[in-house]
C-alpha cells in the first residue's frame, strides 16, 4: 500500500512538471515579423540579427515574407495576429496599406512596432529606423562636397515607401541651396519601383540616351539603385567617372566603392538597429512603457513615439574604419577585386 502511495506521487510529480513546462511554454513571448520580401541583401541580415537577439531575450520569432506582394502582406499580418503572438513587427512594403492592420492587432490585444519603415495613417505604437531625413543629408552633402557644380540626375526609391520620399528630403535639403544659386542643375527626376536594380538600370539607360550622357552626378537613393545606375554607366564608359551615391552598405556597394565607381554608401549599423527592435518587441510584449526620450515622427493620424538611429557615410577612405571594423563585411570580401598590394593595412 505505501509502495502504490509512493508511485502515485511519484507520477503526479511527473505530471506537474509536464504541466510546468507547458506553462512555461505558453508564457514564452512570441513575435511576429512581417516583412516586405527578403530579396535584397540587406533584409536577410536584419531578419538574423532580429531574430537572434529575440533568441537571447527568451523569444520565439516567427518571420513572414511577401515578396513586395501588398495584399499577401496584410493576409500573413493577419494570419500572425490570429496565432496569437503577443507583439507584431511589420517592414512593410506599403506604408499606407499596412497601417490597416493596426486596428485589427489593437482588437486583439496585440501592439505593433514598425521597422525601418513608417506605417502611415494609424495608430501606430511605436517606430524604430535609421534618421532617413540624415541619410539623405549625408548623401547629397558627400557628393556636393566633391561635385558642387554640374548636371545631377535624382533617383529616387520606390514611389510606395514612406523612406524614399524622406530621403529624398533630406537630398533636397543639402541640393536645393546650389540649385537656387545656379550652380546644379537637376537633369533628371524618377522612382524606382521596389527599389530595384533593374529598374535602375533602364532608367539611366534612358536618361543618358535622353541627355547625351551628359550627366555628372546621380543621386541614387539605395545601394540597389546605385547598382543598375553603375551597370548603365559602364555600359556606356562612364563608370567612375559620374559620381553615384547610396545606403545600406551591401557587400557589392561597398566593393563598388573601393573599387571607385560608387562614391559613398551610407552604413546604418544594421546589428544595432535589429538587436534594439528586438529588445523594443520583447519590451511591448511584457507590457514595459517605452523611453524614446521624447522623439516622435508623424505619421498622418499621429505622432508616433520614435526610436531613430544615427547613419554614417562611407566612402573609400572611411571603408577601413566603419563597415569593416564592425565586422559587417570582411576585409577580404570588400577588396576581392583589388590587387592585394593596394589593400589598406588593417
Amino acid at each position: 500500500m505505501r509502495g502504490k502511495a509512493l508511485l502515485i506521487l511519484i507520477l503526479c510529480g511527473m505530471l506537474c512538471g509536464v504541466f510546468s513546462l507547458a506553462a512555461a511554454a505558453d508564457d514564452k513571448i512570441v513575435i511576429g515579423f512581417s516583412m516586405d520580401n527578403l530579396r535584397l541583401e540587406r533584409w536577410q541580415h536584419d531578419r538574423d540579427l532580429f531574430v537572434e537577439r529575440a533568441k537571447e531575450l527568451g523569444a520565439e520569432v516567427l518571420v513572414q515574407s511577401a515578396n513586395s506582394d501588398d495584399m499577401l502582406q496584410v493576409a500573413q499580418a493577419e494570419n500572425l495576429i490570429t496565432q496569437g503572438v503577443d507583439v507584431l513587427v511589420i517592414l512593410p512594403h506599403n506604408g499606407k496599406i499596412m497601417g490597416s492592420v493596426v486596428a485589427e492587432a489593437h482588437r486583439n490585444g496585440v501592439p505593433v512596432l514598425a521597422y525601418d519603415r513608417l506605417l502611415l495613417d494609424c495608430d501606430l505604437d511605436c517606430y524604430i529606423s535609421f534618421d532617413n531625413v540624415r541619410v539623405g543629408e549625408l548623401q547629397a552633402k558627400y557628393l556636393v562636397d566633391r561635385k558642387p557644380e554640374g548636371r545631377y540626375f535624382l533617383l529616387g526609391g520606390s514611389p510606395t515607401d514612406n523612406n524614399a520620399y524622406l530621403v529624398r528630403q533630406g537630398q533636397m535639403n543639402i541640393i536645393q541651396p546650389y540649385v537656387d544659386a545656379g550652380k546644379i542643375k537637376i537633369v533628371g527626376d524618377q522612382w524606382a519601383k521596389d527599389w530595384l536594380p533593374q529598374e535602375a538600370m533602364n532608367i539611366i539607360e534612358n536618361a543618358l540616351t535622353a541627355l547625351n550622357n551628359q550627366i555628372d552626378v546621380i543621386v541614387a537613393s539605395n545601394d540597389s539603385t546605385a547598382g543598375g545606375a553603375v551597370q548603365a554607366l559602364a555600359d556606356q564608359g562612364l563608370d567612375g567617372k559620374v559620381l553615384v551615391s547610396g545606403q545600406d552598405a551591401d557587400l557589392a556597394a561597398c566593393q563598388r566603392v573601393v573599387e571607385g565607381t560608387q562614391t559613398v554608401t551610407v552604413y546604418k549599423p544594421i546589428r544595432k538597429l535589429a538587436y534594439r527592435a528586438a529588445e523594443v518587441a520583447v519590451a511591448m510584449a511584457k507590457g514595459e512603457p517605452l523611453d524614446t526620450g521624447g522623439v516622435t515622427t508623424h505619421n498622418g493620424m499621429i505622432d508616433v513615439p520614435s526610436i531613430l538611429l544615427d547613419p554614417i557615410p562611407v566612402g573609400k577612405d572611411e571603408m577601413m574604419d566603419t563597415v569593416i571594423a564592425d565586422g559587417f563585411h570582411k576585409m577580404e570580401d570588400v577588396y576581392k577585386n583589388i590587387s592585394k598590394d593596394q589593400w589598406p593595412t588593417p
